[in-house]
């Protein structure tokens, strides 16, 4: 019996192990996919400004911030952020940024939303992919590794 619990525990380690290495590549999958959705966003947004414009006057109802305003920070963060989240730079930031416009988005637009339980939905798979990449701690893929690799580098120099 305790050889089996041995094999057991040898297997789950090496599984454990093989996994961790696959971190980076969901680490990238995650940050591609929630990229692509707010670029889209935002590409939609410039695209169209008058149309832009209109939804952000008469539609959405965003706290805080004069509707032209709320617009062009809207799509300065969604364009910005997700190509800042897509390279790895910055990723915490450029992740926290979009799940902030996220959440704006849920409550500016609820009444809306709450009638379409698929668009509540990737909201909140939206959302809690973005809180995983603010908290996550795998960084390699991303241009963040990349210059903390080159400063490393210049420090060891020095």
């Amino acid at each position: 019996m305790q050889f089996l619990s041995e094999k057991i525990c040898a297997l789950w380690c090496w599984t454990s192990y093989q996994l961790m290495n696959l971190a980076p590549v969901f680490s990238l999958i995650a940050r591609l996919y929630i990229a692509k959705v707010f670029l889209l966003s935002g590409y939609n947004k410039i695209s169209d400004w008058p149309s832009t414009l209109y939804l952000f006057t008469s539609e959405y109802d965003v706290p805080l911030l004069p509707p032209v305003l709320a617009a062009v920070l809207a799509t300065i963060g969604e364009l910005g952020l997700s190509v800042g989240l897509a390279l790895g730079f910055k990723t915490q930031f450029s992740a926290f940024g979009l799940l902030v416009l996220n959440i704006v988005a849920v409550v500016s637009y609820y009444s809306e939303l709450v009638s379409s339980p698929v668009a509540i939905h990737d909201h909140i798979e939206w959302g809690i992919i973005l809180c995983l990449l603010i908290v996550s701690d795998v960084h390699q893929w991303s241009l963040d590794e990349f210059l903390r690799g080159n400063e490393g580098k210049e420090q060891r120099h020095a």
